[in-house]
């Protein structure tokens, strides 16, 4: 009898996304799907990268405008200067 597909709706939220994706990863690490139910797993999986990413695209995107001007690259002798303070 084969297993009806792993595609669903869009998640709530990031971390419902990340909590799916990580029980789709420990099913197919598992060995115990079918051909079918693995193939329709890794499209679920990849809807939820694709969602995954969309969402740190948007907070990264809402950070840098509130941090506006206020954004400069990280350097380490600037944190080395800090902690000599």
């Amino acid at each position: 009898m084969a297993q009806a597909p792993v595609t669903g709706p869009a998640p709530a939220s990031f971390e419902e996304a990340m909590a799916e994706l990580d029980k789709l990863v420990g099913q197919m690490e598992s060995g115990q799907l079918p051909l079918e139910a693995s193939i329709a797993a890794y499209q679920r999986g990849s809807e939820l990268v694709k969602f995954c990413a969309a969402q740190l695209d948007r907070v990264e995107n809402q950070v840098k405008l509130l941090e506006g001007d206020m954004l400069k690259p990280f350097a380490a002798e600037d944190a080395q200067a800090g902690s000599d303070e």
